[in-house]
């Protein structure tokens, strides 16, 4: 059995996933009105409005060029990352930033102690201050050990991938996961996972809680990319697709996200009777026929039960023993 925790640093393949972001528009320059040809006086009128015209149009604004160098440096953190390491001048070709900038950068994260120099390889790996942060990210959005152990049971009983997503902000992302190489999670879902909400089952149910002003003002900002054939794309059937979740209280996903795969997953309440999270299975399409779900659709209620106790009262089943 595996499981996603504090020391988990399995590397993840890449899963055709759209990153859709909005960028303010910029506003408009001030703009000051030209002098009514008659105030000018006649002895200058010609060549002062022939000089006030003549005036370049203002130029429009420009991005902070500190803005600028924090997504160059956060560019070069990422490509070193995916490589496992890089040289400045492969750095330079992947992202097309010249190769001054990039080792001005390079010496500003490895003063930082975000990368490491190993100077007799001329190249650059990534830092010790990144396991600080990742373990401060894990820390906020830990999982106590009832609930991990209620997350290894429906692993266990349902026979599939086992997940645990909770809220944070307006994302639902992958807290948790167990499961073992005769049934194993989907390639792009481990810890820190909060895309594609459209395509997903823990993502539906975030998405059938919001009012549906709530939902558009999301899908705006995220999208509704197609991952696979069997995507739902169009707002409309969407939301009519989310209005029979939250009557069930189930999401289903049959290969929406990855070809081939079906997932599940049932809202996790707690003591207001808010969803804060969600429990979630995943397993081929092939071994899911219509009584298996049901079957899988009892261990997710079942184990959505328990952990929702456990927000509610800081307690779960009593195991025998």
């Amino acid at each position: 059995m595996r499981i996603n925790d504090v020391s988990s640093t399995r590397a993840v393949p890449h899963h055709p996933i759209a990153h859709i972001g909005s960028t303010p528009s910029a506003s408009p320059p001030d703009i000051t009105a030209v002098p009514d040809a008659a105030a000018v006086s006649t002895s200058g009128s010609a060549s002062a409005l022939a000089a006030h015209e003549a005036v370049a149009p203002l130029p429009l604004p420009t991005r902070d060029s500190g803005v600028v160098t924090v997504e160059k440096t956060l560019a070069i953190l990422e490509i070193v990352a995916e490589r496992g390491g890089a040289s400045a001048k492969e750095i330079s070709d992947a992202l097309g930033f010249p190769l001054p900038t990039v080792y001005r950068l390079l010496q500003t994260l490895v003063a930082s102690d975000y990368l490491v120099h190993l100077r007799n390889e001329r190249r650059f790996e990534l830092g010790y201050k990144l396991d600080r942060l990742g373990v401060s990210l894990h820390r906020q959005i830990g999982v106590p050990t009832p609930l991990r152990a209620e997350i290894a049971r429906l692993h266990a009983t349902a026979r599939t991938a086992g997940y645990f997503a909770v809220y944070r902000g307006a994302d639902v992302v992958v807290a948790y996961v167990v499961d073992s190489p005769q049934h194993p999670r989907l390639t792009p879902l481990n810890f820190g996972f909060h895309e594609a909400a459209h395509a997903t089952a823990f993502g539906k149910i975030l998405l059938a809680g919001m009012s549906p002003e709530q939902r558009d003002q999301y899908l705006d900002v995220h999208g509704t990319a197609r991952l696979t054939s069997s995507t739902i794309t169009d707002r409309t059937e969407l939301h009519r697709h989310l209005g029979g979740v939250a009557t069930s209280g189930i999401a289903w996903e049959h290969e929406e996200f990855v070809p081939g795969m079906t997932c599940a997953a049932i809202g996790v309440r707690n003591g207001a009777g808010m969803i804060v999270g969600a429990v979630a299975i995943s397993a081929p399409s092939g071994e899911i026929p219509r009584q298996r779900e049901l079957e899988l659709e009892h261990h997710l209620r079942d184990t959505a039960n328990q952990v929702s106790k456990y927000y509610r009262s800081g307690q779960v089943r009593r195991t025998a023993g």
